[in-house]
């Protein structure tokens, strides 16, 4: 008997998001967000990773088993710690990274007669629709597993929507057996999975919404996990045939900053770190994983406390692994010592959460940063051959044309590498809400206004943006992000190269915006991008491309708590 199935993430159908988006219109602030992610090909949309996919499968980027590109490719750390979780408490499990480029194999797993229950992590979702198709999928194959979903995403509906809506959402809409809502729930899913095996009655289970025999949605009191990471470091001994070259680990949970705009430390709780010898204790282990090439760190703030980022710096490189890393970075502590032992440890690149390049905006973010303080921050890194992506908002409260201007030149002049704009998300478990009245904030999403600006404007601003910047280069955020740079990296891309690519890419995206190619991508993006792919940029050969409009694209395989 498996007593859980996990499933990693669903990366939706590209086509049908697309619809789904361009049906609440074209001029929703949701479709212009994604209208910056996409171009048309061939009758239908691609994203960066399916053009990469379709134009590169041939070239000289096609590393491994010519591995389609997209988040399937990072080994999932919620099914690894959630796993080890089981393992070291007697229970079985078993596991699907990706749903959809496993989906075959999953099938196969869910006909089996012996799988007690599957659980659904939803880390990335901030939408019910590929929680939706994972459920349908699973009732298609199997009828008697009980389905579990739980995660940031099921917390937040419960934190933000009335208990009418949550029940018609869980019960009707998404059809789970059980929901678990906690900011960590690991403990909680052992409880369930012990009560469904020795066929015990779910209301004795903390922290669940689940459906009654009668058919009901049964809610159960919320009791506050404890669970200290440190206890639970990853048994990679576990993975060790399936984990690839890119795997995602943490070492630690939550964040010690309240930024106005981010509900995630209200979900994660109190921030908590494992010690330097518990971590590497997890390294040691997964540098036996012969296959591992690359680790995503996704703590949201690996370098604090800056004293024991430096501890774990050094222990890295006493070690001597084998592995390159990246990660979330605060540059603001970043010092010459700091980023000479990044280097050394094996340091390929960061994450920057910039935000904005007005200081008056960052006071207003609660960032606990200064303009100066990140700019400094960058040339060191830059100094040391570190790759910088910086991330910024653009229409939080207080926005003006004037302050947007100040990011403009801050993206412009800060010499990094890569960079995205992104409209501000209104959600109401973020600390901002409790300054609604003080800034006029009305609305919810992508659909919000302020004293200030109104999120047409900052869409208008975010294009303006796009459209007019060249260096540093914007990276599409849909299916792609910083995480997949080093997956182009490590299949023998250098820097310059993504940046080629990136920017034939975004070359097809401004076509679209500026009215010069609305339909279809020209032709010579599309040759621009087949060079690029196939690591044949400023080599020539353009005869190759003759009549590619008429070219069919192949493309059939193209914080983690639960």
């Amino acid at each position: 008997m498996i007593d859980c199935l996990f499933i990693g993430h669903n990366e939706m159908d590209f086509v049908e998001y697309e619809k789904t988006l361009r049906n609440m219109g074209t001029e929703s602030g949701a479709y212009r967000d994604l209208s910056l992610n996409f171009i048309r090909y061939n009758n239908r949309p691609y994203s960066v990773s399916e053009v990469f996919n379709a134009f590169g499968r041939d070239g000289k980027y096609t590393a491994g088993e010519n591995k389609p590109l997209g988040p399937g490719r990072t080994f999932s750390a919620s099914i690894a710690y959630l796993g080890t979780w089981l393992h070291r408490r007697g229970l079985t499990f078993d596991y699907i990274n990706s749903f959809r480029e496993q989906n075959d194999e999953l099938a196969e797993k869910l006909r089996g007669p012996d799988i007690l229950t599957v659980a659904v992590i939803t880390t990335l979702y901030v939408s019910a629709l590929p929680v939706i198709e994972i459920v349908e999928f699973v009732k298609k194959h199997n009828r008697t597993a009980k389905i579990i979903v739980g995660g940031p995403f099921v917390s937040t509906q419960v934190r933000t929507q009335d208990p009418a809506a949550v029940e018609c959402l869980f019960k009707d809409t998404i059809g789970a057996d059980v929901y678990v809502n906690s900011s960590q729930g690991e403990a909680t899913l052992v409880e369930i999975i012990r009560a469904l095996k020795n066929r015990l009655p779910l209301d004795r289970v903390n922290n669940i919404h689940y459906k009654t025999p009668g058919g009901h949605l049964a809610v159960t009191p919320v009791r506050e996990e404890d669970n200290p990471l440190e206890e639970n470091m990853v048994d990679w001994g576990l993975f060790q045939h399936d984990a690839g070259e890119f795997v995602a680990v943490r070492t630690a949970v939550s964040c010690p900053f309240s930024c106005a705009f981010c509900g995630y430390p209200r979900h994660a709780g109190k921030y908590r770190t494992a010690g330097v010898d518990a971590a590497e204790e997890e390294l040691k282990r997964l540098q036996r994983v012969k296959s591992v090439k690359n680790i995503h760190f996704i703590d949201d703030t690996f370098n604090v406390p800056p004293k024991r980022f430096k501890e774990i710096l050094r222990m890295m490189i006493r070690d001597k692994f084998q592995f390159k890393w990246h990660s979330y970075f605060r540059c603001q502590y970043a010092d010459m010592e700091t980023v000479e032992l990044m280097k050394e440890s094996g340091c390929e690149g960061v994450f920057l959460g910039i935000e904005s390049g007005s200081d008056r905006i960052l006071k207003n973010m609660n960032k606990a940063a200064e303009v100066e303080s990140y700019l400094k921050g960058i040339a060191l890194l830059k100094e040391y051959g570190i790759a910088t992506f910086g991330n910024f908002i653009i229409g939080f409260p207080g926005e003006t044309a004037e302050t947007a201007r100040e990011t403009v030149e801050f993206i412009t002049g800060s010499q990094l590498d890569f960079y995205r704009a992104q409209l501000w998300y209104y959600e109401h478990i973020t600390p901002i809400w409790e300054q609604r009245e003080t800034y006029d904030i009305r609305g919810e999403s992508f659909n919000w206004s302020h004293r200030t600006m109104d999120a047409k404007t900052a869409c208008d601003l975010v294009d303006d943006i796009f459209l007019t910047v060249e260096d540093p280069v914007w990276i599409p955020i849909f299916n792609f992000d910083f995480d997949a740079l080093w997956h182009l990296v490590h299949r023998g891309m250098d820097i310059p190269g993504v940046k080629e690519f990136l920017r034939s890419f975004n070359s097809g995206v401004k076509e679209k915006l500026t009215g010069r190619s609305p339909g279809e991508v020209g032709y010579d993006v599309v040759k621009r991008l087949k060079n690029a792919c196939l690591g044949t940029a400023g080599i020539g050969g353009a005869d190759e491309f003759t009549g590619i409009q008429g070219d069919t694209v192949d493309d059939s395989d193209a914080q983690f708590d639960f």
